[in-house]
């Protein structure tokens, strides 16, 4: 047996995550192999080791899943990368209790990364921003790292692809699980020029403690994480938190006070994160601890994405009217234009419909408005 294969069995015990894997790890000197051939007590002489995970660390032998685990890896054209191999990402291993390998397809990061989460349920102010971002520090040369869910997540990839850069998904279930499942061709165009992984084997399903698991594989890789868009509690401020605790820079993107999609981040700054809107104003802040020399060109002062924006000249008086209300950044339901406007309800709604068509506002899931 390889040291390899040993890490990929250790691995793939349920019940026995990362710290009592460096206990063992420390015990049988850093020998994986070791550890599989101990006897019972030996085992048992670890400090939080039991009969349960001793049991199912003697029992590897049962059944094939070691050669079922190896097919399955050739069979998608991953590598399962352990902590002593090169291209295993250096910041990772620098973490508290890294996992002791990671599932890979594609190309693993060199480059220096940053992590980009969200709500699942974003504005699309919320996306417009992550994707801006993302195509900024991917157009620097910088890897995007998110966990390619719904939402933010996905934005946060596509923009980093929109500028043909690198983009890493980090998957809180095995490689092999597309989730969600309409984000298949998403997979394939991450994998192309990036990489998917997840320190969890082939055909395990994400649950409750998978996520919080990803999260902080998110927050280790990165020199920082942004947060576009969260409420108060949920994975992108586990992910924040992850990433003080582990040293690493906490940035958040304001947001509208009456969102709720902007409690989450207006929390972290008041808690210290900090406050940017442009992907140079995060590279400003990390370049330091990289070694690097940076200086941006965006004044805390500039505007946002989606404000200052003219009133497009083919519009009708009440489509003009109602566009002015939101351009800028406001989040409106037609009876607040209503009421602001002083215009009938049928002639905002066939305006509101006529900006629709045009692609010049959207209707947000609360059935609200904004600018696109």
């Amino acid at each position: 047996m390889t040291r390899k294969d040993a890490f990929i069995v250790l691995n793939g015990m349920q019940g026995v995550g990362p710290v009592m894997l460096r206990r063992l790890l420390e015990r049988f000197n850093e020998d994986p192999v070791l550890i599989l051939h101990s006897s019972e007590a030996e085992l048992m002489s670890v400090k939080g080791v039991g009969k349960k995970a001793t049991s199912g660390i003697r029992g590897w032998r049962d059944g094939n899943w070691l050669e079922l685990e190896r097919g399955r890896i050739a069979k998608h054209g991953a590598r399962f990368i352990t902590v002593e191999e090169g291209d295993y990402p250096q910041a990772l291993l620098e973490t508290f209790d890294p996992p002791i390998g990671l599932y890979c397809q594609g190309t693993s990061p060199s480059e220096p990364c940053v992590a980009i989460v969200g709500t699942r349920l974003p504005t699309l102010y919320g996306q417009n921003m992550a994707r801006e971002i993302a195509s900024g520090l991917a157009n620097i040369g910088f890897c995007v790292v998110s966990g390619m869910a719904r939402g933010i997540d996905a934005a946060a990839h596509e923009g980093a692809l929109n500028a043909s850069g690198r983009t890493v998904a980090v998957f809180g279930c095995g490689i092999d699980i597309i989730y969600p499942p309409e984000h298949l061709d998403l997979y394939r165009r991450i994998v192309e020029t990036g990489a998917v992984v997840s320190e969890f084997p082939f055909g395990r399903r994400a649950d409750r403690q998978t996520f919080p698991m990803r999260n902080r594989v998110v927050a280790g890789m990165c020199a920082g994480v942004v947060v576009v868009e969260s409420s108060a509690v949920g994975g992108s401020m586990i992910t924040a938190r992850f990433a003080g605790e582990q040293g690493r820079q906490v940035f958040a993107v304001p947001g509208r006070a009456d969102q709720p999609t902007a409690v989450g981040c207006h929390k972290l700054i008041r808690d210290g994160a900090t406050l940017v809107t442009h992907a140079e104003q995060v590279i400003e802040e990390i370049a330091p601890s990289l070694g690097l020399s940076w200086a941006s060109s965006v004044s805390d002062g500039d505007s946002d994405a989606s404000s200052g924006k003219a009133v497009p000249d083919d519009l009708s008086p009440a489509e003009g009217t109602l566009y002015a209300c939101l351009k800028d950044g406001s989040i409106l339901t037609s009876d607040s234009l209503c009421e602001r406007t002083n215009l009938p309800v049928h002639q905002v709604a066939a305006a509101l419909t006529m900006l629709e068509l045009k692609r010049l506002v959207s209707r947000c899931p609360d059935g609200s408005f904004e600018v696109r």
